[in-house]
Order: structure tokens, then sequence, then C-alpha cells
């Protein structure tokens, strides 16, 4: 055979090459290949420029990079370039309709529409370790190009719906043995282009049509039968989920795949498809989805000389401390552990290993990993033990004074390239690094408890900290699973300070007449993870209440205070912690229990305060919180504090329990309309004070008509 002729541009994202006999479309769309509206009419073009080709045979799909193709270019989704001609749909037809074989090649991924237009393809040649998936229920929406119709031809109506309700990929390798891909390569390494597979694909493809000139459609098989109850997997979506409607369309979908003929199961599942995307849920995931890809960057950040993170160090081995440590050893980097006391460290060492074992009971670990993770840590009562550390980490307690002290000593022990970390979730990081002679080396890392397990970690800016540091962490954060957003120094960062005021507002709605499980349970029905009052039981709350102690003296005293809180701490009740709170708990429960003894408090605080007592509606205790929430945000981006308002949806989404499906406090504001959410903070003003005075930055983006806080459209 001759060597392969040079690739031809069909479509800005779509090249060319004929391979002898053989026709090689190549996906150029970085960064996946996505199947935007220049993708589809380059495959379209190519197809129909290889079938008229009397010297082609046959035609290999193939994508360029590291994948076949990631899916739909959703950036497109509710513009006209998403319903631009051709569609996947065409695409599809054209293929099934080609007398010469189409063989999809497959190296990296193929997820959502990737894998709908390798299902439309006659073959599919695919890497060992490839992932193939249609994962479209995470970003709420329903595969749209076919694939709740053809996969479940092709590897039976079970196991599609696992695949498809909850987004499950499968490797190459597995791909082959349930009937989804018809050939693989060999090997075990990572396969870094599609060099490999598309030289199978291309055999493939000429054997196939010297051996037939009819080839399968996916379409034409039938259905497998299935056993599967759908009204009871309908019945088993939560309806909390995050996706709960698109899981509930996926089943649907599927269910439809089983009664339907072939092309009216393709209008049903193109029927959900448009309204979900249409629909607030999956608008919102979207959102979510590419606001955590955002947050990691930064301006100042490009071309960044990034320090080495090697062996990072943890001082503290309390819970905090622990949690931190797993989650580096557990993205393989090993950690010293340093403590002061034996006791501690041991108590430290044997929380870890309870957690490993707690993981491992859920088959998720085997004993030789854990031993291998715990094999990571170096535990130390030696302060000097941090010198040779890449990174250290303070996770000791929440004291100025105590920190400051620890990073005089951090400076004095620690090399000169190691960036010196605190953990601090509401104090002064400008004042941690005056206590150092290396300002630009602190930075702050506000894990989220339980930190091996929490995904948010906010990274704080002091005013000196290097742009290199920076860089490194927000990379580092990556590479150990967690999502982070970079901050700006202020009392609470960016989560934390937006806690006070909708911990005030239930306080006042306490007050006013509502009782403990009605503003939680109003929250929680709203879509929060905890009601605020839960939330401050299980966090602890004799830690806020140091907190309202030390800025006591900043509260300006015309305005409104609920003691509430402060009252219950005097009572010795802390939360969980000391089996009562705002609600009691049973020994060994932590099932809040309502107490009449707090109702009786509330009352003696809304009589003291002269506040008469009235019926509170679920609807006030939703918009209070939540506008309080959304006028401190704004602040927050007014200050500078965060990069963009899609941070503090990310920051409220993954550290506070916020619901995905609503986007975030500050996208659910865009949602409900900026200037709507003017007009209400406007009279809460009016009736409840200078709380609610409106951010600037909000009255200023609605004065000039703006829809959203990061674009002013």
């Amino acid at each position: 055979m001759s060597q392969a002729s040079e690739s031809v541009r069909l479509s800005p994202t779509v090249g060319y090459q004929r391979q002898a006999d053989i026709a090689v479309l190549w996906l150029d769309n970085p960064p996946v290949n996505g199947l935007g509206d220049s993708t589809r009419a380059g495959i379209h073009a190519g197809l129909k420029l290889a079938v008229e080709d009397q010297g082609v045979v046959g035609i290999v799909i193939a994508g360029t990079g590291k994948v076949f193709c990631g899916g739909a270019d959703i950036r497109q989704f509710n513009t006209p370039a998403a319903t631009a001609r051709p569609q996947l749909r065409d695409i599809q037809q054209w293929m099934e309709a080609s007398p010469k074989p189409v063989v999809a090649a497959i190296h990296g991924v193929a997820l959502g529409g990737g894998l709908e237009l390798a299902l439309g393809c006659h073959y599919r040649v695919v890497a060992h370790d490839a992932r193939l998936g249609l994962p479209e229920v995470n970003i709420g929406l329903v595969p749209g190009g076919g694939g709740t119709q053809r996969l479940p031809r092709l590897v039976g109506v079970e196991r599609a719906l696992d695949m498809i309700q909850h987004g499950t990929p499968v490797t190459g390798k597995g791909a082959v043995q349930i009937g989804l891909a018809d050939a693989v390569t060999e090997g075990a390494g990572a396969t870094r282009d599609a060099g490999e597979v598309v030289a199978l694909a291309v055999e493939f493809c000429r054997r196939a049509a010297a051996r037939s000139s009819a080839h399968p459609l996916v379409a034409a098989h039938e259905v497998q039968g299935s056993s599967i109850d759908f009204e009871a997997r309908l019945a088993a979506v939560s309806r909390k989920s995050r996706n709960a409607s698109a899981q509930r369309a996926c089943v649907l979908c599927l269910k439809a795949a089983t009664q339907l003929p072939f092309s009216e199961g393709l209008a049903f599942e193109r029927a959900r498809f448009d309204e979900l995307v249409a629909g607030a849920e999956s608008q919102s995931l979207r959102h979510i989805f590419f606001a955590e890809r955002e947050a990691p960057k930064f301006s100042d950040g490009k071309g960044q000389t990034l320090r080495t993170i090697d062996r990072v160090a943890v001082l503290g081995a309390g819970t905090m401390g622990v949690g931190i440590t797993m989650a580096f050893v557990n993205a393989g980097i090993p950690v010293t552990l340093v403590e002061r006391e034996q006791a501690a460290l041991d108590r430290g060492m044997a929380l870890i290993r309870r957690n490993y074992d707690v993981t491992a009971s859920k088959g998720k670990l085997t004993s030789a990993q854990i031993e291998e993770r715990i094999a990571r840590i170096a535990p130390s009562l030696e302060f000097d033990a941090l010198a040779d550390a890449d990174l250290v980490i303070e996770a000791v307690f929440e004291d100025m004074a105590v920190k400051r002290d620890i990073f005089e000593r951090l400076d004095k022990v620690c090399k000169p390239s190691a960036i010196l970390a605190t953990n601090t979730s509401r104090l002064d990081v400008d004042v941690i690094a005056a206590s150092t002679r290396r300002p630009g080396d602190v930075i702050g890392l506000h894990f989220f408890s339980p930190a091996n397990v929490m995904k948010l970690l906010e990274v704080v800016r002091g005013k000196a900290t290097g742009l290199d540091v920076i860089a490194t962490c927000l990379t580092m954060a990556q590479r150990i699973q967690k999502v982070p957003v970079l901050v700006g120094v202020c009392e609470g960062f960016v989560g934390n300070r937006m806690l006070t005021p909708y911990w005030r507002e239930a306080g006042f709605l306490l007050e006013e007449g509502a009782s403990p499980q009605q503003v939680d349970r109003a929250l929680t029905e709203f879509g929060m993870a905890m009601g605020p009052l839960t939330m401050a039981d299980l966090a602890g709350m004799d830690i806020n209440w140091a907190t309202r102690k030390r800025l006591a003296s900043t509260r300006p005293a015309h305005l409104r205070y609920s003691s509430v809180a402060d009252r219950i701490c005097e009572m010795g009740r802390f939360g969980q912690k000391t089996s009562g709170g705002y609600y009691r708990y049973e020994p060994g429960s932590r099932t809040p229990v309502p107490d009449p003894l707090i109702d009786d408090l509330i009352a003696d605080c809304a009589r003291e305060a002269g506040i008469t007592r009235r019926a509170v509606s679920d609807e006030e205790i939703v918009e209070r919180c939540m506008l309080a929430l959304i006028n401190e945000g704004a602040h927050i981006l007014e200050e500078g504090i965060a990069q963009r308002a899609s941070d503090i949806d990310v920051v409220y989404v993954h550290g506070y329990g916020f619901p995905a499906w609503r986007g975030g406090p500050m996208f659910y504001a865009e949602t409900l309309g900026l200037d709507k959410v003017l007009a209400r903070i406007r009279a809460l003003r009016d009736a409840h004070g200078a709380h609610w005075e409106p951010a600037p930055l909000l009255e200023r983006l609605v004065s000039g008509g703006a829809r959203t806080f990061d674009r002013k459209d």
C-alpha cells in the first residue's frame, strides 16, 4: 500500500486523508474534538467525498490529539449553532446508508455525542484504555443523538440503563466484552495518540470492505429482552438528586426503546432532550460544569514557572490535618505528619486507618492499597521534620497568636523554596505572612471538612503571595482532585463570610416566629443539602461563637442582633459534640430532635428584643436566606475577593451544599432576574433595616440593564 496522503481541510475542524484505499476523517476541534457545527459539517462533507471516490473502499473516523471525541460542544447549546444542519442524526443516516464500511477509531474518550457518532458507524475499533460512555445525565440531559435507542440494541437494556442513567463509562477492553466495540488494541500502557488504533481501524475497514457489501446497522438490531421494572427504577430516583429530572427522562427513554419502533424511539428521546436542554436544571448544571473548569484560571498565572511539590508536610493531626494528609497520599504524594504529643499523633494515625477501613468495607480499597497509602505517611514529633517539605500546611487551632508563632518557626526551619500554607478558615493571611521574612511564600489553603472527601479548596491569595506560589497551588489542587477557587483576604474569605448573613437571617426568622425545624425544612426543600441550624450543630456552635465574640467590638450598635445562638452556647450547648445545640441529640445519634427548651429560649429572646412573633411562611424563609447570600456575594465581587460570580457558585455548590441544579447563589439570582432581586432586597431594607442595604455592584448592574454578574450584557 502507498503512504498516506496529506490531510485536506473540509472544514475548520475536520481534515480528510487518504491512506491508500481508505479515507480517514480527522476530527480536529481541540481540546476534546467537540461536535460543534463546523465539525458536523466537515464530517458530512467527508462522508460524501469518500462515498463518491471510486478509489476509496472504506471510511475511518478518528480524532486528533488525545481523544476521539468528547461529545457535543455544549457551549453551543441554546444557540443557533446547536441547531445548524447537518445535525448528528443527519450524519448517522449518511453513515448507515453508506455502501462502504464506516469505522470509528476510538482512543482517549468517546463520550456523549462522541459515542453516539460511533454508534452510527458500522464498526467500532477501540484503544484498550479508551473510555466510552453517555454522561449527559451529569449536566441534566439525556443523550440527544440516539444513544438511548442504539446502546441497548448493542449491549442490552439493563446494561445500557445503568450506563446512561448514571453516566458510567466503560473501558475499550470492556466495550469489546459487552459487544459495544468490534476490535481492541493490545498492550497495557497508556495510549498517547490515535496512531495505533487508526492503523488497526484501517486494516479492519479494509477487511470489512473485502468481506461484504452489507454492513451491520445498530439501528436494525432487535432490542434484547429485559425484565427491568421501569416503574421501580423511576421511583428509586431520589428527589434530591442534582439531576433527578434527567435521570427520570433516561429511564423513560430506555423504556421507549423497548416499546416503540426505532424511529419513534428517536423522536421520543429528542423530545425529552429538547425539554431538558431548555430547562433550568440543565442550564444550572452546565453553568457549574463550566464554572468548575474556569475557577482554576487566573490572568496573572500565565507563564509562571511552577514550584516542585514532591513532598508535603502537615502540621497538626486533628480532624483537618488527618483529612488533608489523606488527600495528598491518596494522590500518591508522601506526607510528613507532625504533632507535638505522641498521644495526638497516635490518635491521628488511628483515625486515618479507621477512615481507610470504612472505605475498604465498601469495596473501594484493598488491604494492600491501604497499606500502600499509610506507608506514604511519615509521622513525627519533631518540628525540624518539616525542613525538607516542598509544601507545609499548618492545620492547628484557629488562634492568631498560635498561628503567628508557628509561621515564625516555619520561616526558620523550612527550605527557601518551600511554600508555607495555613488552613485557616477565617483569619487574616496577611497578618500570618507578616510573621515570616518571606511573605511571598505564604498562602492560605482552606480545605473543607472532611478534607479527604470534600472537593472544594479555597486558595487564599495574600497581598504579598507570589504569582508562582498561587499558580503552583492551583495546579496542585487539581492534582489531588480538588476544585480550587482563588479568593482574597477578608474575614471568612468567600464561603464563611457569606454564611454570616445567611445565619443572621435564620436567627432573625427564629425570633420572628419560625421554629428551627421549619427553617431547616424550608431550605432543604429548596434543595440545600442541610438546613443552616443543623449545619451549625454539625460544625460546632462554639467555633462561630468565638468568632462573634472576637468581632463584637466591630459590630455597629444600631444594627439588629439576634442573641439566640449566643444564649444557646452560654448553656454549654455547642451542637452534636455536646448532644445539644439548636436541637438535642440522643447518645450515639446524629439525628436532630426538636427541643422545647430551645423553643422557649427563642421566645424569650424575641420578647427581650421587643419582637412580636407571627406566622412565617416557608417562602419567606427561603427568600430572605437566599437574598442574604446573593447580596453578600455581590459585595464580595465588588471588593475583588472573588474573581468571578461563577467562582462564588463553585464555592457554595461544593462547600456548602447549595443545590447544583440551581447553579449556585449568583446564577440563581440571574435566573430570578437581577432587577427583581434588587427590588426585593430594597423592600427588605425598608422592612428590616440597614442589614439589607443593596450591594453597590448590584445597583450598578441593574441600572445598566445587565442580566448577569460576570458579563455586562
